[in-house]
């Protein structure tokens, strides 16, 4: 069945692989952006019959209401991701990743599909239940400590409380994409691995889950496609074999480049202190087949750094 799909912050990371899988099933899709890193990456989609798009801020109630009354189902990824982006301009984050979204939440009918990302990073370092081995699944309890974090959960509270809504909890995430980003944990290491041989790792214990760009596409695609079944439920949106500490995402990495090498000291801090082992059962009992591992990512990622070098500062 074809929809009318929205997408806000359509052109990012996640948009430029999720968007033109869209338009691949035949779906009508209008994507609102107000492409702040002034990308392109939907550019190759522009000969498709089905695709329409919007340059403008979703902070906008005039501009973004009139969008939502014409879509069956809206996925809201505009957003500033991360929580060190988010401390650098908290007003921004706030009025983007909170008020925008909750402002668009109320401007729907009860018929309307939402199908949101939001983050595992609330699981902070585990509390309660989870402090043992910070093992967490979609019913353990919530931890978020930095900004972004905060208002994810708050977003997904407010999520939650519409009447045909799914939330995807997704682990770090990791991949090329047309609209890059190489400060994600995967990416940022592979990174360096190619181009600076070194990195220095902080808590290189603590661990976390990871998936690849493409996987969570079809996390979306799989939710739009049995959405009677997985409607109004949170999901986890992970690699089950990839739960792994800093310290081994190195050795990974080491693996497909030798000259890579770590060094361990404590000379920083992660802001949103994620540190667990997480749970994906939920969605793979909805059919869920990630086809990605971590380190075929690695792979891809290498490859694609061939193309791209941040020399921007730079004297090479």
């Amino acid at each position: 069945m074809s929809y009318n799909i929205l997408v806000s912050g359509g052109a990012g990371y996640l948009g430029s692989i999720l968007v033109p899988a869209l338009l691949a099933r035949d779906h009508k899709v209008t994507v609102v952006d107000n492409f702040m890193y002034r990308q392109n990456s939907l550019a190759h989609v522009c000969n498709h019959t089905n695709f329409s798009v919007v340059n403008g801020d979703v902070r906008i109630k005039a501009l973004i209401k009139p969008l939502l009354q014409s879509a069956d189902i809206i996925i809201p990824l505009a957003a500033l991701v991360g929580a060190p982006l988010c401390n650098k301009d908290p007003v921004s984050a706030t009025s983007t990743n909170r008020d925008a979204i909750i402002n668009m939440f109320s401007c729907l009918s009860k018929d309307q599909r939402l199908l949101m990302p939001t983050t595992n990073s609330a699981y902070g370092s585990g509390v309660g239940d989870n402090k043992v081995d910070n093992y967490c699944d979609e019913n353990s309890l919530l931890n978020p400590i930095s900004l972004y974090a905060k208002e994810k959960l708050e977003v997904e509270q407010a999520l939650m409380n519409h009447e045909n809504a799914i939330s995807f909890r997704l682990a770090t995430v990791f991949g090329m994409a047309p609209r890059m980003r190489i400060d994600l944990l995967v990416n940022d290491f592979t990174y360096r691995a190619v181009y600076d041989r070194a990195v220095v790792l902080f808590e290189s214990h603590f661990k976390r889950n990871y998936i690849h760009i493409r996987d969570v596409a079809s996390a979306f695609l799989l939710g739009i496609d049995n959405f009677q079944t997985m409607g109004g439920e949170i999901y986890n949106v992970g690699l089950s074999d990839a739960n792994l500490s800093k310290k081994e995402l190195c050795t990974r990495i080491q693996q497909q480049i030798p000259e890579f090498v770590y060094v361990e000291a404590e000379v920083g801090k992660d802001p949103d202190q994620r540190n667990y082992i997480v749970s994906n059962e939920k969605i793979e009992s909805m059919g869920f087949r990630p086809d990605y591992s971590l380190d075929r990512g690695i792979a891809e990622l290498i490859k694609g750094f061939v193309m791209i070098k941040n020399t921007r500062f730079g004297n090479s």
